[in-house]
């Protein structure tokens, strides 16, 4: 490709989104252009990365037996229903009907609809075992989309989907996606992937993510340097403490004016803040029973943490298995005749309340909590006594030092980026969509399937944030859109021009992929945009390189540089690119 010819343009500065150096560098070499928050399209140079990326995932995916299909983004919204994901993830899952009626979603992933294919195609145990994948775009309307592909609403996912006689050939296959990742991984050259104990979606046994630890994730990850436990911040767990032991003492009522904190009511009563309940309010969304016609009801969530601990969002939602959750206003509480500020359940009774306490919470003696009542708290407050739970659960967000929940050492907090997800389901999953197989013995029974994601656009996002300096990315063979970056320096006459083209035919003569800087602009302009741009190998042509003797070759991750004669350039470049290109195979 002729540098003249290409779409798209290098920019001096980054865009004023741009959140992380990565993303910055993307946009600023010609890479990607945003349209609207987390909705990107991919330049000429983009996608040539795109299409290596692919390729290194094809080949993986079809090394452990992966059938490639293609499901259509537009799904219909009965499977999802049966599956209870209909009302996960939420406002994420676009809903919307055609113009017959038909209710319709937009797929964040397929799971239901490959379960459906498998559930036409497989029958007997000799079919078994399968894995189909696909490399597709996917939609998810995200609340908050930051830092360029790291966090977008269309993205292009590797999904694949499993199928097994029981869940001994399911380990297999989760056994054999984490392997197939680490190579693609090692062949990417991405470094640091690590796996952490995930968030369990619905149907879902608890499982992991593969998470890269970086200063632009927006995940937070709770690890352990002891034992190694490793989770996200919205599942992990952690050792909480023996709640006191003492006798119940009589519920007593308190003025204290202004006291609308915890900080300044454990201040006021010259008390620790665990003696206190904290309670935070939620509107939410949740399920109703099937049986009745309204098939979703809006309430007021009271959650329920000890004082000197924070409410992880994400856990409560699980708890009581939310479609939406949001922090409510003061309307909304005073409705249900929370007082915001002196709130707590003591006394409350409404079908549009549910409180929730942490299992801490709930077992510890004599708290203070709120009167309901303007400047006032309640003393001495009993779980089971003076109030009740409608949900009892761990839905504490774990905190930096927290005890570590296998060896009580302290946990250390990690920002991250997610770039793959495994998942075993539960075969209730299977069972809802009636995906069944006779066996051997002639009984019927559920399918054990597994679903297994890898994110393209996070992927490529991860390498510009490990792969770059301060004179633009620096790219792996293996990625790079081309291999070799020609620069003709201008002015060089007649001559150069011509030996340029010469070298050019010869590099793709040889199968080198090159592009080709023959701008009619300044050597400083083309040798900053070529260390922008980030491909492995710049190769120079100008007056001063032809009287030492040809072509000048430089690894862009290095500063050395040597001369190749004209007849030579295709294979002293492509000794370079071997050398390059060594530590991103497989088994090296």
């Amino acid at each position: 490709m002729r540098m003249s010819q290409l779409f798209g343009e290098t920019l001096r500065a980054p865009p004023a989104e741009a959140e992380t150096v990565g993303h910055g560098l993307l946009v600023r070499a010609g890479y990607i252009r945003q349209h609207a928050p987390g909705i990107f399209s991919y330049l000429p140079l983009g996608r040539r990365v795109m299409r290596r990326i692919v390729a290194i995932l094809r080949d993986e995916m079809e090394a452990i037996g992966g059938q490639e299909v293609a499901m259509p983004i537009i799904q219909p919204a009965a499977p999802w229903q049966r599956t209870g994901r209909w009302k996960h993830p939420g406002e994420e899952l676009v809903r919307f009907s055609d113009r017959t009626g038909r209710t319709l979603v937009i797929g964040t992933t397929h799971e239901e609809l490959a379960a459906e294919l498998a559930r036409g195609t497989i029958r007997s145990y000799r079919q078994l075992p399968a894995l189909l994948y696909q490399i597709r775009t996917s939609f998810r309307d995200e609340r908050q989309p930051r830092a360029g592909l790291l966090r977008a609403r269309e993205f292009e996912l590797l999904a694949s989907y499993s199928f097994d006689r029981d869940p001994v050939g399911l380990d297999a296959q989760y056994r054999s996606h984490r392997e197939a990742y680490s190579r693609i991984f090692q062949r990417l050259e991405l470094n640091g992937v690590m796996a952490v104990a995930a968030d369990p979606g619905t149907g879902e046994q608890q499982e992991h993510e593969l998470v890269i630890l970086s200063k632009a994730g927006d995940d937070t990850v709770a690890l352990c340097d002891s034992c190694g436990y490793a989770a996200n911040l919205q599942t992990a767990r952690f050792n909480k403490p023996a709640p006191a032991v003492e006798q119940q003492r009589p519920l007593e009522k308190v003025a204290t004016p202004g006291a609308q904190t915890i900080q300044s009511l454990a201040e006021f009563l010259n008390v620790p803040k665990e003696r206190t309940a904290k309670v935070v309010l939620f509107a939410a969304r949740l399920p109703g029973e099937p049986a009745r016609v309204r098939a979703v009801r809006e309430v007021v969530v009271m959650a329920l943490v000890r004082g000197d601990m924070e409410v992880s969002e994400r856990k409560l939602s699980r708890a009581i298995n939310a479609s939406w959750m949001r922090p409510a206003d003061i309307a909304t509480a005073r409705a249900v005749g929370a007082v915001p500020g002196y709130a707590s359940p003591v006394g409350l009774r409404s079908d549009d309340l549910v409180v929730v306490a942490d299992d801490l919470v709930a077992a510890s003696p004599n708290l203070i909590c709120g009167a309901n009542e303007e400047g006032f708290h309640l003393l001495n407050v009993n779980f089971g006594r003076d109030c009740h739970a409608d949900v009892v659960a761990d839905i504490v967000a774990a905190f930096a030092r927290a005890p570590c929940p296998q060896c009580r050492a302290p946990l250390q907090l990690a920002a991250a980026v997610e770039i793959a997800s495994l998942h075993r389901w539960d075969l209730a999953f299977s069972e809802a969509l009636e995906i069944t197989f006779q066996d051997q013995d002639g009984s019927v029974r559920p399918i054990a399937m597994g679903a297994f994601g890898i994110g393209l656009g996070r992927l490529l996002a991860c390498i510009a944030e490990q792969h770059h300096d301060e004179h633009g990315l620096r790219l792996p063979v293996s990625v790079a859109p081309y291999e070799v970056c020609l620069v003709a320096i201008a002015g060089g006459g007649e001559a150069v021009s011509r030996q340029a083209d010469a070298v050019y035919a010869a590099l793709r003569d040889a199968g080198t992929e090159v592009l080709y800087d023959d701008r009619d602009v300044s050597s400083g302009v083309k040798f900053n945009d070529a260390d922008l741009i980030g491909i492995p190998l710049r190769a120079t042509l100008g007056a001063r390189s032809l009287r030492a003797g040809g072509v000048e070759l430089k690894r862009r991750d290095r500063d050395e540089r040597q001369i190749a004669a004209i007849d030579t350039v295709a294979e002293s470049a492509a000794r370079i690119l071997a050398e390059s290109r060594d530590k991103s195979q497989p088994g090296t």
